[in-house]
């Protein structure tokens, strides 16, 4: 019998692949995993990942093949409104990544609050995508 071992891919839909694979890894501090072009039709396989999980890579995917048009159409609108939700992202200390963020310029849509499940910020990256940072803490739901 096979065993998963773990998620390691997961797709963030972009609107420039160079702007988003820089913002990831000079905002975030994420570093690069792979950068590479695939056929004629010019195709792009970009990845980041967490410097201490390459395990997990980050897709940075421009909506388009292999969605349909209107799937693709649909995420391109829902970035657009800055209502497409992409990662989730874990912290120590909700505030403090808050502050050092903050001082690179990313922008919070939702300063650090106070949750039954610890303390959750809201960041929006260069695409509109907006990314969850969350301080947990135990709780019962």
């Amino acid at each position: 019998m096979t065993t998963i071992t773990n998620v390691s891919l997961v797709t963030v839909y972009v609107t420039d692949q160079s702007a988003a694979k820089a913002w990831y890894i000079d905002k975030l501090g994420f570093v690069e995993g792979s950068d590479v072009t695939m056929g004629d039709n010019g195709f792009r396989w970009v990845t980041v990942a967490h410097p201490d999980h390459p395990e997990l890579e980050v897709t940075l995917m421009i909506p388009g093949p292999p969605l349909d048009d209107n799937l693709a159409e649909a995420i391109r609108r829902s970035m657009a409104n800055g209502t497409h939700g992409s990662l989730g992202l874990r912290t120590d200390n909700c505030q403090k990544t808050f502050d050092e963020l903050t001082a690179k310029g990313v922008e919070f849509v939702q300063p650090p609050s106070e949750r039954p499940y610890g303390v959750e910020a809201i960041i929006r990256d260069n695409s509109g995508n907006w990314l969850v940072l969350t301080e947990p803490r135990e709780f019962r739901p």
